[in-house]
């Protein structure tokens, strides 16, 4: 039997491309919208694109954000992607301040737009980079990422604006732009987030989905 994923749909992000790369994975999809869906679900994933202010204000106006944080809370695996890694944690300043959920400690701040010698920066990040080991991690084992070669791993990034965990462990990848050390997974106990695209980062992005479908 395969492993079931219920992604969430609340009006943002291509859940077209997220559901056939899951569906490649081996996992058989739920695409819901109604918050009680998530009570018998295994593992939940949240994409995104998009504002944080109008996806948290979506995900809000149904109940959604609760029922994503009480799925939390019981243990069973969640992701999210891209702005819905971002919506994982306790704020944002983009367009104002806006609360997250709060399931990592952290807020999301816009990418620098000058270096450290005053050049300009190019911003948003859009393209391929590959993921590091943060200060003081040395393996992706038990993560999302434990299938990938670290001198190989090249993924796809289109944003904006970075996650800044409050506690550095949260950090389970980084990546370089320009001189900027940017959070692309981050991961708090059964929680995890990618700042890249998954569906959108070939054979290693795949890898990256097909771990988080076989987490228990």
């Amino acid at each position: 039997m395969s492993e079931v994923v219920t992604v969430i749909d609340y009006g943002v992000g291509n859940l077209f491309s997220v559901r056939r790369a899951l569906e490649h994975c081996g996992a058989t999809v739920n695409v819901v919208s109604d918050p009680d869906r998530l009570k018998d679900s295994t593992k939940v994933l949240l994409p995104g694109v998009g504002a944080f202010a109008d996806a948290m204000g979506n995900l809000t106006a149904n109940g959604m954000h609760q029922a994503i944080i009480e799925f939390a809370s019981s243990g069973r695996p969640l992701m999210g992607i891209c702005l819905g890694m971002q919506l994982l944690l306790d704020s944002s300043c983009e367009h104002g301040h806006s609360f997250g959920l709060g399931l990592i400690p952290g807020a999301v701040e816009p990418i620098p737009t000058l270096d450290s010698n005053g050049q300009r920066s190019k911003v948003p990040h859009i393209g391929w980079s590959s993921l590091t080991f943060p200060s003081g991690r040395t393996s992706w084992e038990q993560t999302p990422l434990a299938s990938v070669n670290p001198e190989n791993s090249a993924v796809y990034f289109v944003h904006s604006y970075m996650a800044v965990p409050t506690d550095p462990s949260h950090r389970i990848a980084n990546c370089q732009h320009d001189d900027t050390f940017v959070a692309a997974v981050i991961g708090h106990n059964n929680v995890w987030g990618a700042q890249f695209h998954p569906e959108k980062s070939g054979k290693i992005g795949l890898s990256i989905l097909s771990s988080f479908v076989a987490m228990q």
